[in-house]
């Protein structure tokens, strides 16, 4: 979905003649996949990703459809991915927007909602979108950005610098300091 610079739908377009070097303004997600024990998962994007192959990020991005909301985007491409059902999804940056560039020339430019959800089942990666995966503590994934953001997608290094569950400084529900009944950690 295109958006204009208030961030209202103005059309759509297929993702593919999007983005290039002059990618306008559309909307996107993240989503952040939390285990049980409040281990986030990364994923490094396939090598054959159009953008930042080979690259270490969140869970799992993309774009809705015409039409789809973000919570269904987000549940079908943790679906396609990663193989995975996820349940307690809920919205922690409702407005990140960011720019940036990858080493092919290709813009990011993106309105791109930020999710945090539980994991409901097991990974099964599909591997012409996800090379590897782990399950990290999240003040270790925090750390590995700070030491090297380089080897990290722009988009996780600039939502960690803003959600306290990485060490940003951001405000969000999602934090390490109190458990609810199914294990994962909220303020």
């Amino acid at each position: 979905m295109l958006l204009d610079e208030t961030g209202e739908p103005i059309g759509a377009a297929p993702k593919s003649s999007v983005h290039s070097a002059e990618t306008p303004l559309h909307l996107a997600f993240s989503c952040y996949v939390l285990d049980g024990i409040g281990r986030v998962l990364i994923a490094r994007r396939s090598l054959h990703k159009r953008t930042w192959p080979g690259v270490w990020s969140n869970s799992l991005c993309g774009h809705p459809r015409p039409e789809e909301s973000l919570v269904d985007a987000v549940r079908r491409h943790a679906q396609h991915e990663l193989g995975l059902v996820l349940v307690n999804l809920e919205i922690v940056l409702p407005v990140f927007r960011y720019q940036a560039i990858d080493a092919s020339g290709i813009m990011e430019n993106e309105i791109c909602p930020v999710y945090f959800a539980l994991a409901a089942s097991t990974v099964r990666t599909n591997l012409d979108e996800v090379m590897e995966h782990v399950w990290v503590e999240p003040s270790d994934l925090g750390e590995a950005i700070r030491r090297t953001p380089s080897v990290f997608s722009p988009w996780l290094v600039r939502q960690a610098e803003m959600m306290p569950l990485l060490g940003g400084s951001g405000s969000s529900r999602w934090d390490a300091d109190d458990e609810d009944d199914e294990g994962l950690r909220l303020r």
